[in-house]
């Protein structure tokens, strides 16, 4: 009798703790989240400008905690890139959805960045991105469409692009520098696709010019001479392009000292968000993110893999196979 009796209050007690735990409200359990979150981040962790969504940093750390646990990375600092969100803020400033975190001596900045371009395949298939929002995603070779998920910095490439004028009387060198990106998973491919990071700045209208003292001239005599571009307010090839003057600190950031770079969102979290936008659900109800803004532009977003564009993007470069690209022309004498 003694001993049922014990069992009955052991059960009870036992009842009364699943109770408690089912009555959890959400709300609760997004305090107790963000309990996780250093003190000094809160103000930086939402969705307004300038700031970082809760499950992009989430994973972005995770990532950076689990490549040190490792030994591949013993930088203090790691990235993050949110590529839901406006590029193009419409008042003439650029989203910043890039995102150095350093929890070590507590900094946090965000600044601009751009997205894969994509391309329009007249007839075949569009997926082709606006300036300000990105609606297609992909890890297809040749498909210039931004893949999220895991990355970690490799070698820094640098190289000579050519001589640019900037002022009447004086050049300038381009000489840009290319941070290898490797990826895991739907990003493994980073590496054959060329994906990196970068100044967003090239030469156009490209001649060739006489200058034979120049370190840089090739065995005629002749040096690349073009026009300077900023396109940071532009789109990639896929690779992840930072304005010239931001670039700049980032490369030697990680140059000889990897990091962990986390690009949201992943190929499931696309097709998640697409279901639930077809489905008329409620994306924070179904525990989904993806930036307000460029949601209602869009309206839904969509994920090429490989394996479906790869044999489009074959297919299509076979039957309009490349021209073949002329000489640079000789400059005109100034």
């Amino acid at each position: 009798m003694r001993s049922r009796s014990v069992l009955l209050t052991v059960a009870i007690i036992i009842g009364l703790f699943i109770i408690a735990a089912l009555s959890v409200s959400p709300r609760s359990f997004a305090a107790q989240q963000s309990s996780d979150i250093p003190a000094w981040l809160m103000a930086h962790i939402g969705e307004r400008e300038g700031q970082i969504a809760q499950v992009v940093w989430q994973r972005a750390r995770a990532l950076y905690q689990q490549k040190m646990s490792e030994g591949t990375v013993k930088n203090l600092c790691y990235f993050a890139m949110d590529a839901t969100r406006l590029n193009d803020t419409g008042d003439g400033k650029l989203g910043r959805r890039f995102y150095v975190i350093c929890e070590s001596d507590r900094s946090f900045r965000a600044i601009s960045v751009g997205h894969g371009s994509g391309r329009d395949l007249k007839g075949i298939a569009d997926f082709a991105n606006g300036r300000r929002c990105a609606k297609n995603f992909g890890n297809a070779m040749d498909s210039s469409l931004t893949a999220g998920g895991a990355y970690v910095t490799g070698e820094t490439k640098t190289s000579f692009k050519g001589y640019y004028r900037v002022s009447a009387k004086q050049d300038a060198v381009l000489i840009r520098s290319f941070v290898q990106f490797d990826g895991e998973g739907e990003t493994a491919n980073a590496r054959q696709r060329e994906i990196g990071g970068h100044p967003a700045e090239l030469l156009t209208n490209v001649c060739l010019r006489k200058e034979p003292r120049s370190p840089y001239a090739n065995h005629d005599g002749y040096v690349p001479f073009g026009t300077l571009v900023d396109y940071a307010g532009g789109r990639s090839n896929g690779c992840t392009s930072w304005s010239p003057s931001d670039a700049g600190p980032i490369i030697a950031m990680v140059k000889d000292n990897p990091t962990t770079l986390y690009i949201y969102p992943d190929a499931a979290d696309v097709d998640a968000v697409a279901r639930a936008v077809v489905a008329g659900r409620s994306l924070s109800g179904a525990g989904l993110y993806w930036n307000a803004s460029c949601l209602k532009e869009i309206h839904a977003p969509k994920f090429w893999s490989k394996e479906t564009l790869g044999p489009i993007l074959a297919q299509y470069k076979k039957d309009h196979p490349v021209v073949a690209q002329q000489p640079t022309p000789i400059c005109k004498v100034r």
